[in-house]
């Protein structure tokens, strides 16, 4: 394939459809949301602002500090997209980790971190799992009467006698006969 072969407009719209089909999946936005969180928070207490002949030092003491909170929350962020069921663990560890971050580092990289990592973990709590699509049986559904689906359960619309002959009809859990021994139940 050379590099003047056009694309195949079929193939970037199968790649498409296969990344939404994936991110459906998982909780992607929460992921992305602690990934990116964890940038500004490790590199603000590494950077230099230099405004004009003037350098500021946005360095703290806990630099290293920053920098494990950044790194963790990145790796947060992508096991949020690979590993979808410890989505409560690592939401609620991203939700820790930014409040943490708020004293050892500028205030959370300077507020943007900090609630790019809250907003990221409270999704990944909430975030469940869809139910899948339910299988249509390969023929068409049967008619009731007047266009109404017809009663899955065709036992619900036959009446039968409530008290059938020979068999107690006692609920009540008092008598031997029905397993409760005559002691009454609590709950």
């Amino acid at each position: 394939m050379s590099a003047e072969t056009p694309a195949a407009d079929g193939q970037f719209t199968l790649r498409r459809q296969q990344f939404r089909a994936w991110r459906g999946t998982r909780p992607f936005w929460a992921g992305l949301f602690v990934l990116l969180s964890g940038l500004p928070i490790a590199y603000f207490p590494y950077a230099n602002l230099r405004i004009g002949h003037l350098t500021l030092a946005m360095a703290t003491t806990a630099g290293a500090g920053s920098l494990i909170i950044g790194v963790l929350l990145v790796v947060l962020g992508v096991s949020l997209w690979f590993q979808k069921h410890v989505r409560v663990f690592a939401g609620v560890a991203a939700i820790l980790l930014a409040l943490v971050s708020i004293p050892v580092s500028n205030l959370g990289g300077f507020l943007i971190g900090f609630l790019l990592a809250l907003v990221g973990g409270a999704m990944a709590v909430a975030w469940a799992p869809g139910a899948p699509p339910a299988q249509q049986p390969p023929g068409e559904p049967a008619k009731g009467t007047g266009g109404a689906p017809e009663a899955s359960d065709h036992d619900t619309t036959v009446l039968r006698p409530v008290d059938p002959v020979g068999e107690p009809n006692d609920l009540s859990g008092t008598s031997p006969a029905n397993g409760a021994n005559g002691r009454h139940s609590a709950g």
